[in-house]
């Protein structure tokens, strides 16, 4: 058991965001273990074949066999909404000492580490820059184009379900609702740790947030709440994220025929897509058409008073309204 304990001033620090580092190193987990996530399927086929002209002992050797990772990888964001090419800049500064620890941490045992590993430990400024390369690489080949934009648009959503817990339930209702293994006292967010993939007693069962904040991190790749390895770190909590089996669910067919006829079949799509919220982008790689066609749809629908839209930077979302749900049934 792991408490997290609050003062009145920390909840007002506590904040949620999302990373596409962390998602990028965390789908790596995927190719020691497949079968634990079953959504990613097809995506793993479709980026097997890119995976061969990249680092990839390297790339699987950022994961230990128990699925942790060194907390270097997925440095704490600084914004809600970070980009990929900041993060990896982060890690590209990460002090040398740091990646050695941390690896060690992951793996337990010198024994454990990868060859890969143990020959770079040996200078760990070239690893480092060997792994912000291969992830870079890997991002790029496997992740930017057919794959972040629809997990993007899963974290947003849990985001945005987030907010309408905290409005309408209040602060213990959303810390205790992120996983079953977290519960709220009313000052300490308790995490039950006795299945977490073998961990070992944690060090210090109380972590004191003290004034430092603490960041709620939804993902794809975990099957329960989880923190950092090192309990010195900032406070992090990690947690599941909503609606993750609908990565590999395909648009679904137009069934209304009604509301074929009435808006005709790419409206009547969208319309039954955007049960929630999506990006222009997003729904172009889901339907497999142009970004350009789609907006020019979501522009008709959103006149008709269909679908709200909502803007974070430069991209802009897309959810029915009220009166959209009650046409889609």
């Amino acid at each position: 058991m792991i408490e997290f304990r609050f003062a009145v001033d920390d909840l007002a620090t506590t904040s949620f965001a999302y990373s596409p580092l962390q998602e990028a190193v965390f789908s790596l987990r995927c190719l020691h273990d497949p079968g634990r996530y079953p959504h990613h399927r097809p995506w793993l086929r479709r980026i097997r074949p890119r995976m061969e002209s990249l680092d990839h002992e390297l790339l699987t050797a950022l994961v230990a066999p128990w699925l942790w990772v060194p907390d270097f990888l997925t440095p704490r964001p600084e914004r809600a909404r970070p980009a990929f090419a900041d993060e990896l800049d982060e890690v590209r500064a990460t002090p040398h000492g740091l990646v050695d620890t941390d690896f060690r941490a992951t793996y337990r045992t010198e024994d454990a580490l990868p060859s890969v590993v143990a020959q770079g430990l040996a200078d760990p400024a070239a690893l480092l820059t060997r792994i912000a390369d291969a992830l870079d690489a890997y991002w790029h080949a496997c992740l930017a184009d057919d794959w972040w934009p629809r997990v993007q648009s899963i974290l947003e959503a849990d985001l945005a379900h987030r907010g309408r817990v905290l409005t309408e339930q209040g602060v213990g209702a959303l810390l205790s609702g992120l996983d079953a293994r977290l519960s709220w006292t009313g000052h300490d967010l308790r995490l039950a740790t006795e299945d977490f993939w073998g961990r070992a007693p944690w060090p210090e069962p109380g972590i004191s947030i003290a004034g430092r904040g603490m960041v709620l991190l939804p993902t794809l790749f975990a099957r329960g709440a989880q923190p950092l390895i090192d309990p010195s770190r900032p406070p992090t909590l990690i947690y599941p994220a909503r609606g993750r089996a609908t990565l590999s669910e395909k648009p679904p067919p137009v069934t209304d025929r009604a509301l074929a006829r009435l808006l005709g079949r790419p409206r009547a799509r969208l319309l039954l897509l955007l049960a929630e919220p999506a990006s222009t982008t997003e729904l172009a790689h889901r339907l497999e058409v142009t970004p350009g066609a789609v907006s020019q749809h979501l522009a008709v629908l959103y006149d008709a008073g269909l679908l709200s839209r909502t803007r974070s930077g430069r991209i802009v979302r897309y959810t029915r309204t009220t009166l959209g749900d009650e046409l889609c049934r």
